[in-house]
């Protein structure tokens, strides 16, 4: 009987206020920073996996309540990208907000370290893969990539 691989559907949201984008800090230990797509010590938006039954902005708005506290209010639907890996395969679902309620703080501690507000021109070394793909569809006006 084989294994058949199958992709997993994700959400990021790229929060933004005053030109600024809200990124974590992930654990660089991999087993805390629980991501399928390796992506420990790397800065992340909020996001995560898309549950069975859950809509894609319901996915975005409680993956950012539960990382960050803040509450989104207006989403808007930005970008679509594959991240495939020899074991693992996603779909990341990328959104925009600039509308929300609340300042970010470190609700799971063992998974996202700290939050931090990057100019887009002077974001960290180490974004993670999806997050990247993400921003660069942002900048360069594109959906899918």
């Amino acid at each position: 009987m084989t294994n058949q691989l199958k992709p997993g559907v994700g959400v990021g949201v790229m929060v933004l206020r005053q030109g600024r984008v809200l990124l974590g800090k992930r654990n660089d230990d991999a087993e805390k920073a629980s991501s399928e797509l390796h992506g420990e010590g790397t800065w992340t938006m909020p996001g995560g996996k898309l549950d069975f039954g859950e809509k894609l902005e319901e996915a975005a708005r409680r993956e950012a309540l539960e990382e960050t506290g803040i509450k989104l209010n207006k989403l808007e639907l930005m970008s679509v990208a594959d991240e495939i890996l020899a074991d693992k395969h996603f779909v990341t679902v990328g959104f925009l907000c600039e509308d929300f309620n609340g300042e970010p703080q470190t609700m799971e501690p063992e998974e996202i370290t700290e939050w931090r507000w990057f100019f887009l021109d002077e974001l960290p070394e180490k974004v993670f893969p999806p997050s990247a793909k993400i921003i660069k569809n942002y900048l360069n006006r594109t959906i899918y990539g």
